[in-house]
């Protein structure tokens, strides 16, 4: 057995994270110790690279989570596209270090941008989405954008916004008051509406992610204002009964 410490320090990812993970049903400790703290084993560890590799094909949480639980899950199959993933990482390294070299011991003459083509990890991974890519969210967010126009994709993402600017205004006001409550259905409705069917466990994992200190958090503190994006996650917390 692993601690959650120990883990971050073998895969690099941070303690915050596996915290995370684990509140979201994603990557559960084996078990936990008298006093709370996390434990990990063999196949958390091995349930945790699954995870990483799909992350390193950008897809989202909430799909990955749906992927590695299905009956049929080929762990064969996705170590195996891990395994190619990095040998095609390790040949674009390769390749910019070779050519940083010759930079470096010949000068800047040479005008050789072909170790900056990515076209091949671009590629993988586009294929790889296509054989993973087909949870059930995926399909219904594909039924139903599949006829949207630039304009139509553009004013869907306007008016999600909005819902966040609204949130905005609402930022001194209690998470549990009736009115921001009502604003969390929004959200929810919204997203069910235009995307796929938002239930309580998708809509908490969607706002941990909200508050979560990265691009999302940035982007809705950019359409509400400083502190928006945890507000809003406190109030989700309280709707979804946590």
């Amino acid at each position: 057995m692993k601690t959650v410490n120990e883990v971050s320090k073998l895969t690099g990812v941070s303690i915050r994270t596996l915290q995370y993970y684990d509140q979201i049903g994603l990557l559960k400790p084996a078990e936990y110790t008298e006093s709370g703290y996390r434990l990990y084993d063999d196949a958390a560890l091995e349930k945790l690279q699954q995870i990483l590799l799909f992350k390193e094909l950008e897809f989202p949480l909430k799909d990955i989570k749906e992927i590695i639980n299905r009956s049929d899950f080929d762990k064969t199959k996705a170590l195996e596209q891990q395994i190619e993933l990095l040998e095609l990482k390790k040949e674009y390294i390769e390749n910019l270090l070779n050519l940083c070299n010759y930079l470096k011991t010949r000068g800047v003459r040479k005008l050789d941008f072909t170790a900056f083509d990515s076209s091949k990890l671009e590629e993988y991974s586009r294929k790889a989405k296509e054989q993973w890519g087909q949870t059930a969210a995926y399909k219904e967010y594909e039924e139903k954008s599949k006829n949207w126009t630039k304009e139509d994709r553009s004013n869907m993402m306007a008016d999600f916004s909005k819902l966040f600017e609204e949130f905005g205004t609402m930022k001194d006001m209690d998470p549990a008051s009736a009115e921001v409550q009502a604003q969390v259905k929004k959200v929810q409705d919204f997203i069910t509406e235009n995307m796929y069917t938002c239930t309580n466990e998708i809509l908490y994992s969607l706002g941990t992610g909200y508050a979560s200190g990265g691009e999302f958090t940035q982007n809705i503190d950019k359409m509400g204002g400083k502190g928006t994006a945890e507000f809003v996650f406190r109030a989700i917390k309280i709707y979804c009964g946590q």
